[in-house]
């Protein structure tokens, strides 16, 4: 049996589940819709922060570097004015004296602590005059060492040397003048103490996580941070020298290094300042964590209003449908009273005749009792009676079982079925005789390559039993029946076609309702057609009417191609 309550349920969770895709696909869609341009731009603006932040950084210990240089050049440069200044404005004999020479340290360390001793060279290489803490040196001849050799050949009148130990076996550095006494060429020669000037390079090291270093152009340091490396040890680093100044980013250590250098202008040496990227770009990190995060709080913030407004307006939408479907239920509801008014006085126009035979038979045999009216009451009289009585209560019964055929869905008996062969078990034997009695021709025209169809046999051939009879009741005189099968991948079309008195369009648009008939009184119900369309409707099919009056008329059954699952399916959503 079919049960209405279960096809509701059915019904009610297939608009759920097709809400709940709606409302999910919405929300993707949205999201995508909102987040892939947002995204997109914020990759772009975070890349470009990133890349300005990184340059900015850049130029920021560049910078440095270059003021740290100007420092460093101003130092030499005051240095060697110091010593030129003293050479030239003191009479240098070709023996100075010990108290001279302590005289002229001192003036010396006045301008700077990091003098540590003072020598006076003649041009053999001897250090005819010395100041200092290493008195031995005196007398000493350097004329072998490199900065003595290197000043006396190149035509120079300066010359600062690399970290060296010398004849003191201690590492300082020398800064050299030369000078023409009496024609001859004199050094006055000032050695500094690279600790001191480390102090220096420290001091001017502005900067968090900033190290500065000087190499020589062999790659050896010539001050350097003790954490760093040792005095006049390899760097692993060493830009050329062609390249002025510039900006690397190296790994030491495992750890990421920004790198300015530059190369000084009185002495071959590269100022290298470093800084480590977590320090360097500490900013750009900063920053960027604060972009990511309101970033993602954007993200969120839009994905929840998108999330709550699409379940807003999926639940609205969701609410509008139900009560599209309650009104129309309610609407269908009216319908179907409105169908009841006319079902009733149709059942009361159809009932009445075999009860009105009924209560005449029966008042006919009472009063066959009745010695009074003097009846015919034989036995032969009474069956007759009787058999009266018999055909009226058969059609009665005819009427209300076709009633509860349109009103109830019973379960099909689901089979595959060959439809030219239904249709021939139809009209062959007797049917095919009675209407040959009437000169009624039926004409097959099959299309033999029709696939089978799943449905109820008993049911369809009593929708095309139907047709066959109407068309035959429509024919008066000698007339045609034409039955045509045909089809394509998804449908099956049975025609069955007549030549008889056809119909108007105020006829067609009424022969489906229940007791409507166009035949005589007491030779149709009106049921047939409203009950053939109910069965093919529900097997997803439906039926097409063509006719011209005192032409004929032609009614085609539509029906689907279904599979068993595909006719439940239907049959759920037609009920």
């Amino acid at each position: 049996m079919y049960n209405s309550e279960d096809n509701n349920k059915s019904t009610i969770e297939v608009e759920k589940g097709y809400f709940r895709k709606l409302r999910l696909r919405l929300k993707i869609g949205l999201l995508l819709a909102l987040m892939v341009p947002l995204a997109a731009l914020s990759f772009y603006f975070h890349f470009q922060f990133n890349s300005t932040l990184k340059e900015s950084g850049k130029v920021s210990l560049a910078a440095l570097a270059e003021s740290q240089r100007s420092i460093i050049d101003l130092f030499f440069q005051e240095r060697l004015i110091n010593i030129n200044s003293l050479f030239q404005n003191m009479e240098f004999n070709r023996t100075p004296s010990r108290e001279d020479m302590s005289r002229y340290l001192a003036n010396l360390r006045q301008a700077s602590d990091a003098f540590i001793d003072l020598g006076f060279f003649d041009d053999r290489g001897t250090q005819i005059g010395y100041s200092g803490p290493f008195p031995y040196l005196h007398g000493k001849n350097y004329s072998d060492e490199k900065w003595f050799t290197a000043l006396m050949k190149e035509d120079r009148t300066y010359l600062i040397s690399d970290i060296y130990e010398g004849f003191r076996k201690k590492l300082h550095f020398t800064i050299a003048v030369k000078q023409l006494i009496g024609g001859r060429p004199y050094i006055l020669r000032a050695s500094l103490d690279p600790e001191k000037f480390y102090l220096l390079l420290h001091t001017i090291s502005l900067g968090k996580g900033v190290d500065s270093a000087l190499i020589n152009k062999e790659g050896y340091y010539q001050i350097v941070n003790p954490e760093r490396g040792e005095l006049f040890s390899k760097s692993e680093y060493l830009p050329f020298e062609t390249h002025g100044s510039g900006i690397d980013e190296l790994k030491v250590n495992g750890d990421s290094i920004l790198i300015a250098y530059t190369w000084l202008k009185l002495t071959p040496w590269v100022l290298v300042v470093s800084q480590p990227f977590s320090v360097a770009y500490a900013k750009m990190y900063q920053t960027r964590k604060i972009m990511i995060a309101s970033t993602a709080l954007i993200v969120l913030l839009i994905a929840g209003a998108i999330w709550f407004t699409v379940n807003r307006l999926v639940k609205r939408v969701q609410a509008t449908s139900v009560a599209r479907d309650e009104l129309k239920s309610q609407l269908y509801h009216a319908s179907k009273l409105a169908s009841v008014g006319e079902l009733a006085a149709g059942v009361a126009h159809e009932i009445n005749n075999p009860l009105a035979i009924i209560f005449a038979e029966s008042g006919v045999i009472r009063d066959m009792f009745d010695p009074a009216i003097e009846l015919d009451s034989s036995p032969e009289k009474i069956r007759e009676a009787l058999e009266n009585i018999d055909t009226a209560v058969f059609r009665a019964k005819g009427i209300t079982q076709k009633l509860l055929n349109v009103s109830r869905k019973t379960t099909p008996r689901l089979v595959y079925c060959d439809i030219n062969e239904i249709i021939d078990d139809v009209v062959g034997g007797l049917k095919e005789k009675e209407l040959h009695v009437h000169d009624i021709k039926v004409v097959r025209d099959y299309d033999f390559s029709l696939p089978e169809v799943y449905l109820d046999p008993d049911q369809i051939s009593q929708i095309f039993l139907n047709l066959i009879n109407n068309a035959g009741d429509a024919i008066q005189g000698p007339g045609t029946i034409t039955l045509s099968t045909g089809g394509d991948d998804d449908y099956i079309r049975v025609t069955v076609a007549d030549t008889g008195v056809g119909m108007t369009s105020e006829q067609m648009s009424k022969i489906f309702l229940p007791f409507y008939t166009t035949k005589e009184a007491g030779k149709g119900t009106g049921l047939g057609l409203s009950v053939s369309l109910s069965v093919v409707e529900s097997l997803g099919g439906r039926i097409e009417v063509q006719s011209t009056p005192h032409v004929g008329s032609s009614f085609t059954v539509i029906l689907p191609i279904n599979e068993p699952g595909d006719f439940e399916h239907g049959a759920n959503e037609s009920g």
